[in-house]
């Protein structure tokens, strides 16, 4: 093993560890924060939804089969 390495820990990755760590007690549910969880929360999983269909769908039409259904 090399020797005289130290290791400096970074004080704004530790504090951002440590954030990560106790979100649950941290977090407020405010106006701010409604947003963010409509978009992440809601929004987001059907535009991938809608967008992962569609391209099923297309694969479909260009294979000459029927459109699948799911859901």
């Amino acid at each position: 093993m090399a020797g005289g390495m130290d290791v400096h820990k970074n004080e704004w990755v530790e504090a951002w560890a440590s954030h990560r760590e106790n979100l649950e007690q941290k977090f407020r549910f405010n106006r701010r924060s409604i947003p963010v969880c409509l978009l992440f929360g809601l929004l987001t999983p059907i535009f991938t939804y809608q967008f992962v269909r569609d391209e099923f769908h297309k694969q479909d039409q260009m294979a000459g089969r029927a459109p699948r259904k799911f859901l």
